[in-house]
């Protein structure tokens, strides 16, 4: 590029209308001038422009990415070491802030995917290693979106559970169980507590226990406990499959006692998810699997706080999300920018509930509930509840019982001496 053609793709925030621009946050590792690869990345993520011979046209000033912000810094050498490109030679670590019009591809998830981190973005001259670490929406682009039919409000007005966490349950064995023990194991653990019992994200339309039927007694175990305990509860089965079935799964489940739905949301793709949202008549809940790949490395891929902005975009209610501690080798503080990404504002997309899971029970609500700095998560454990010595009742009162003692403001240790069911979780789970 010439210095002209590089400075085509660099302006000022004030320079541009930024109503039709989304802004997308990230970092990269180039070799050479940092200022050309940043207009390189502009470039192959818009215009890509080649001149027509004998013609004299610049579609950058409508069409293309530009820099609006750009820090360098000179490394020793990449952090990963990539092939292909010879050591010794100046590399940089940079951040840059892109405005790119939206214009472009319009209000369209699987268009707007393809330009923002699509092949534009990986294969950048110079640039082998980039991760996009944000993108933020203008008002403008939002109102052509829906976002969560029911959101955080509506769970809550759901399950009359207006000022605590909402409390999951992973059943387990999640791979194997017919529906009719399926069925009992979650209404033990509705009984002692649990505002949900979930499908675990691998189980499936399977003929070992088929939809159907598991929806069908499940609704009833769910009706069941409700009268029991007089109070609300939800069956989340898990519809996850080809597109063109989510929607005859979703009739299935919920005809049959299913009242919220769990999609794989990268597997089944966001438009799917958009598509299936404008049908859906009970709350969608997000599962994570495939996102690890796009966002487990620092210096490369899609940071997960993009991917969960992006379900809340399609229409998720709620986003289980790889949550603290160890098992999900997710950091703190990416965890915690996924759950923002969840609950701060986002034009007129209503707000979804943040669930951050892995390895969970009653010996760590306390640790989630002061990392997430307020009560609007769900919790979802699994094995702290199905796998509790005293069986899902149990578990799911073991969850409720520490609880109790956080929100009193009281030791959930010293609590646990006056019940036993806590007292068997914090022996037999200990605390990470």
């Amino acid at each position: 590029m010439t210095p002209d053609d590089i400075g085509g793709f660099f302006a000022k925030r004030t320079s541009l209308n930024l109503d039709d621009y989304l802004e997308l946050d990230f970092t990269f590792e180039c070799v050479g001038d940092p200022r050309e690869a940043a207009a390189h990345l502009c470039s192959e993520q818009s215009t890509a422009q080649w001149h027509r011979v004998g013609i004299d046209e610049d579609f950058r000033p409508r069409f293309a990415a530009k820099v609006l912000e750009l820090d360098a810094q000179p490394r020793p050498g990449f952090s990963i070491p990539v092939e292909g490109f010879a050591a010794g030679k100046p590399v940089h670590a940079c951040r840059v802030t892109i405005a790119h019009p939206h214009g472009n591809f319009g209000p369209k998830i699987p268009n707007l995917l393809s330009a923002v981190c699509g092949e534009g973005v990986f294969f950048v001259p110079g640039i082998p290693l980039i991760r996009l670490e944000d993108i933020r929406f203008p008002a403008k682009f939002l109102e052509a979106f829906e976002g969560p039919r029911f959101g955080l409000a509506g769970l809550r007005e759901r399950l009359k559970a207006y000022d605590r966490p909402i409390f999951f349950g992973v059943i387990k064995p999640n791979i194997g169980l017919p529906p009719e023990p399926f069925a009992e194991l979650a209404h033990q653990a509705w009984c002692g507590g649990l505002d949900i019992a979930k499908d675990d994200e691998m189980l499936a339309d399977v003929p070992w226990c088929p939809l159907e039927a598991r929806a069908r007694l499940l609704g009833e175990a769910r009706h069941k406990a409700e009268q029991e305990t007089g109070v609300p509860k939800i069956y989340l089965a898990n519809i996850t499959d080809e597109v063109d079935r989510l929607v005859t799964l979703h009739d299935l489940a919920v005809k049959n006692g299913a009242n919220a739905l769990l999609v794989n949301a990268m597997p089944v793709g966001l438009s799917g998810v958009r598509m299936l949202r404008r049908h859906a008549s009970v709350p969608l809940i997000a599962h994570f699997p495939f996102i690890a790949s796009f966002a487990r490395l620092p210096a490369y891929g899609i940071h997960s706080r993009v991917l969960t902005r992006l379900q809340r975009l399609a229409g998720f209610d709620a986003v289980i999300m790889p949550g603290f501690g160890p098992r999900m080798m997710t950091p703190e503080h990416e965890v915690l920018d996924c759950v923002r990404a969840c609950l701060e504002p986002m034009g007129s997309i209503k707000p979804c509930l943040p669930v951050p899971g892995g390895s969970d029970s009653a010996a760590t609500l306390e640790g989630v509930y002061r990392k997430v700095g307020s009560k609007n998560f769900g919790f979802v454990p699994g094995r702290g509840v199905f796998g509790h010595p005293m069986g899902p009742a149990g578990g799911a009162a073991s969850i409720r019982q520490a609880w109790d003692a956080i929100a009193a403001g009281v030791s959930v240790a010293e609590h646990a001496k006056a019940h036993p069911a806590l007292a068997a979780a914090l022996d037999v789970f200990g605390r990470r």
